[in-house]
C-alpha cells in the first residue's frame, strides 16, 4: 500500500512539475484596474511566473477550506467532547457496571505509545 501511495505522490509531482515548465511565462498582477490607480495616484503591480500565481491559488484556496470545515465542524467536536465527559462520570459513578471498550492498538508504533494511557 505504501508503494501505491509513493507512485500516487510521485504521478503529482511530475504532472506539477510540468505545469510549472509549460507555464513559467511572466504575468503582470495589479492589485486594482488602472482607471483607480489614476484616482488613487498609485497602482501597485507584481510580476510573476504564472505557475507561482496558479500555486499560491490553489494553496490558498485548500488553506481557506481546511479553515472553512475546522470552523464548521466545532459544533460536533464540542458535542462529542460533552458525551465523553458524561460517559466517564456515568462510569465513575457506577464501577465495572460498564467496561471501557478496549482500544484496538493502531498499526503505527509512535501514535501506539502517543495513545497509551497509564494504568489507573
Amino acid at each position: 500500500m505504501k508503494i501505491l501511495r509513493y507512485a500516487v505522490l510521485a504521478v503529482v509531482l511530475v504532472a506539477a512539475v510540468l505545469v510549472a515548465f509549460a507555464n513559467r511565462a511572466p504575468v503582470t498582477l495589479a492589485l486594482w484596474p488602472d482607471w483607480l490607480g489614476v484616482v488613487a495616484g498609485v497602482s501597485p503591480v507584481l510580476t510573476l511566473p504564472l505557475f507561482v500565481v496558479i500555486g499560491t491559488a490553489v494553496g490558498l484556496g485548500l488553506v481557506l477550506g481546511l479553515v472553512w470545515e475546522w470552523l464548521r465542524e466545532r459544533g460536533y467536536r464540542k458535542e462529542a467532547a460533552a458525551l465523553r465527559r458524561e460517559v466517564e462520570r456515568l462510569r465513575a459513578q457506577a464501577p465495572g457496571a460498564v467496561p471501557a471498550p478496549a482500544r484496538p492498538r493502531p498499526a503505527d508504533e509512535v501514535v501506539a505509545i502517543l495513545d497509551e494511557r497509564p494504568a489507573p
